[in-house]
């Protein structure tokens, strides 16, 4: 399979159903009072991490997600039914950001982790809902409310216990199936390695799941070679298998290799550089004829001890002293056991849903009034754009509601500050009407 780690989607919640303007009508009871239901809320689309994807691949060709539509209320006090939310699987390991402005919402790292990625609007309500000891029929209701959409940037960052890191090749993808018995694709040029492959290694307690980790230059924080694609992959790891290729019988190159990813993981972020890290020094049948063999051997063994590190040199081929790297990881995972929920790259934002759904909450506004180039004007104010969108203002008594939360927030002032006369067009959500500062009397401006 293809193997994706970065793409966009869309997203929309599913609109809200509109709410019933009816009255009840049965026989001997020629004035029955209001019984219009409520519309539905619109479902919600929610990203949920699971175990079962290892890619972002199958979002490459359906980039739009949308939930179901609330149902319409109905006579008789019918309420309708609720949309349908849109669950969307992705890879555990998904980052969710804003595509706007960047802005990071969640980290979806355990099989099970959910976001809601857009919330369905809430429904209209009856005519039933609306009715008092001073308004006995009334005789207006409600649209439901349009779903938030928004477009998302989904980032898969690998959860691995352990990654393979190193220059192209150094032999990673070798280790990875001597140690795992993974069958990634192995060539001997550099950069055939060019997305992660997982292997599993399965110990008394647990399967540590290994990675392959495609190769880096110097520069790679910069984003050159392979760069970012690389390093994003091993913010997560518990441990990094260091692997340089001896096969040079060059020391000072090894070093020189084994500086630059060091060198290159700290730029990108320093808390790399922290993680506990082993040496693995790769393709000893290469240069086990040297004259100098163990001395050569000794010489790396003594300088990565000395800068702290655990070293082994191995060879992938032909299985030397792979038995005691593969000791060595399981120790490592035992006395590092995986910490559960706590390698989140930053903290998911709670959704809080209120009984009639969303997160918006109510505030003091003001509203703001913009003149357009054309000469007409646009409203700005969250309770009164989402009245404009809500009231059915084919019914009067919505109109009047409507006017009277107009003269509440002070708009008819404000247009005329900025200009405007009887018959502009004037845009408030998404609602365009000719602009009459006579004052339309009835209702009441119930909260938006």
């Amino acid at each position: 399979m293809k193997f994706v780690d970065l793409l966009s989607i869309s997203v929309s919640g599913g609109r809200g159903g509109n709410g019933c303007m009816s009255f009840r009508r049965e026989k001997f009871i020629p004035k029955g009072g209001p019984d219009g239901g409520n519309g539905g809320r619109g479902g919600d689309v929610i990203l949920e991490a699971t175990a079962n994807l290892q890619t972002l691949a199958d979002f490459e060709h359906r980039r739009r997600f949308a939930a179901g539509n609330g149902e319409h209320g109905s006579g008789n006090g019918k309420n309708g039914r609720g949309g349908e939310s849109f669950v969307l699987k992705v890879p555990c390991g998904t980052l969710v950001f804003d595509e706007e402005t960047g802005e990071g919402l969640a980290d979806l790292v355990e099989e099970g982790d959910r976001y809601v990625a857009a919330l369905g609007g809430r429904g209209g309500r009856g005519n039933r809902v609306f009715a008092s000891s001073q308004r006995r029929a009334p005789r207006f209701s409600e649209k439901g409310e349009t779903g938030d959409g928004s477009r998302l940037k989904l980032e898969l960052r690998l959860i691995a216990d352990i990654g393979f890191v190193g220059l192209p090749n150094a032999g990673k993808s070798s280790l990875l199936g001597a140690v795992s018995g993974a069958t990634p694709k192995i060539a001997d040029y550099p950069f055939t390695t060019l997305s992660p492959n997982l292997g599993v290694l399965f110990t008394d307690t647990e399967a540590v799941v290994l990675a392959d980790i495609p190769g880096l230059i110097e520069g790679a924080s910069s984003d050159k070679g392979l760069g970012l694609d690389f390093l994003r992959h091993i913010e997560r790891t518990r441990l990094l298998l260091h692997v340089l290729d001896i096969s040079a019988r060059d020391a000072d190159a090894v070093k020189g290799g084994w500086r630059v990813v060091r060198q290159e993981m700290g730029l990108y972020d320093e808390k790399l550089s922290e993680r506990p890290c082993m040496v693995i020094c790769n393709k000893t049948d290469l240069c086990a004829d040297m004259e100098d063999y163990d001395g050569y051997l000794d010489e790396l063994e003594r300088f990565f001890n000395g800068e702290g590190f655990e070293f082994c040199a191995v060879s992938a081929v032909t299985g030397q002293n792979m038995e005691a790297l593969t000791r060595s990881i399981v120790a490592f995972a035992a006395a590092h056991p995986r910490p559960r929920g706590e390698a989140r790259l930053f903290a998911s934002l709670p959704v809080e849903e209120s009984p009639l759904g969303g997160t918006r909450k109510r505030g003091r506004y003001k509203a703001e009034v913009i003149p357009l180039p054309d000469g007409s004007f646009r409203v700005l104010h969250p309770q009164v754009e989402r009245a404009a969108d809500r009231y059915d203002l084919s019914q009067d008594e919505n109109v009047a509601r409507f006017t009277k939360l107009l003269r509440k927030h002070r708009v008819e002032e404000l247009l005329e500050a900025a200009g405007a006369v009887s018959g502009a067009s004037v845009s408030i959500g998404g609602v365009d009407f000719n602009f009459s500062p006579d004052y339309v009397p009835g209702g009441d401006a119930d909260d938006a």
